[in-house]
């Protein structure tokens, strides 16, 4: 199953938010959709949950128009915004009860549905607290059973872990493999990503309303040529000493200084023989480690930062 986002194009009177943007993911898949502040992320994905429409183009949900076919696709998406709106005299159970009902389950399914989903979500322990009660972290997962309470196949996630602590955002994130485990197709928003690398498939950079690039994190780190970096330290030698003695090694591409260690890119990723060749000169190791690109490399490299 998957959702595909054809030339989509959202205009407001003074801002172009999504201007012509084309990409796809699919379900089994987590992808993220990564940019500045204003760079259009929120209202493409209002668009894909039906709550919004476009200005030109369209997004298909297993081949089915949010534009021609909005009824049919809510039944399909489950939306979670960046933030829950604050009720303050309801329960955690009536506020899932009461969308259960919305989507049109009935009983006895409807009671066994939201308590699984509690269940799921961790939620069975403050069914019956009021959500102007609980915390942040709460809020967000009871923000995420409404999403998932009328099974949709796809998630449309927009900053999920914001404002959690670090307990929570572990949690969340196993529940979002969890999901990804049952075949949903979930498209996630995040900020914070060192932890949207470690659970996303792919990636849709977006920036003043245009996609930069799309596809799998690994494809576009060699489409754009970002290269593996080897950090080096010294116990023996100050860092100008120890550059002047790396620059020499015919294996080596290039090599700056960064803080107290040095970067250097091999000729080769996978060449380590300047480990041996820096030993036989004498140099007392401190510390030799691999960085391999990942999210915050290609957001820094791709993005410049641009507002709308």
């Amino acid at each position: 199953m998957d959702v595909i986002v054809a030339r989509l194009v959202r205009h407001f009177p003074n801002t172009k938010a999504v201007d012509d943007i084309s990409f796809s993911f699919r379900d089994g898949q987590i992808f993220g959709f990564v940019g500045p502040n204003g760079a259009g992320k929120t209202t493409m994905m209002r668009v894909l949950a039906t709550l919004d429409e476009p200005t030109s183009g369209d997004i298909f949900v297993d081949g089915i128009s949010v534009v021609q076919y909005p009824d049919k696709v809510r039944q399909l998406v489950g939306y979670m915004p960046d933030s829950l709106p604050a009720h303050k005299d309801i329960t955690v159970h009536e506020y899932l009860d009461f969308f259960a009902r919305a989507y049109g389950l009935r009983d006895p399914k409807r009671r066994q549905v939201v308590e699984n989903i509690e269940e799921f979500t961790g939620l069975l322990g403050f069914r019956d607290k009021t959500i102007a009660q609980i915390s942040k972290g709460m809020k967000q997962r009871v923000s995420l059973a409404r999403a998932i309470v009328h099974e949709p196949t796809v998630l449309v996630l927009d900053e999920p872990a914001a404002g959690l602590d670090p307990r929570a955002r572990i949690e969340l994130r196993e529940l979002l493999k969890a999901l990804r485990e049952q075949g949903k197709a979930i498209l996630i928003s995040s900020h914070i990503l060192p932890e949207l690398g470690e659970i996303c498939d792919g990636v849709a950079f977006i920036e003043k309303g245009q996609l930069l690039k799309a596809g799998r994190i690994d494809n576009i780190i060699e489409s754009i040529g970002l290269r593996q970096t080897t950090m080096i330290r010294a116990n023996n030698c100050n860092l100008e000493e120890l550059l002047k003695i790396i620059l020499e090694e015919p294996v080596v591409q290039a090599a700056q200084i960064m803080g107290n260690e040095i970067a250097v890119v091999m000729i080769d990723d996978s060449d380590t023989s300047i480990l041996s060749a820096l030993l036989a000169k004498g140099v007392q190791i401190a510390e030799f480690r691999q960085h391999k690109a990942h999210l915050e490399d290609l957001f820094l490299n791709i993005t410049k930062g641009n507002l709308q």
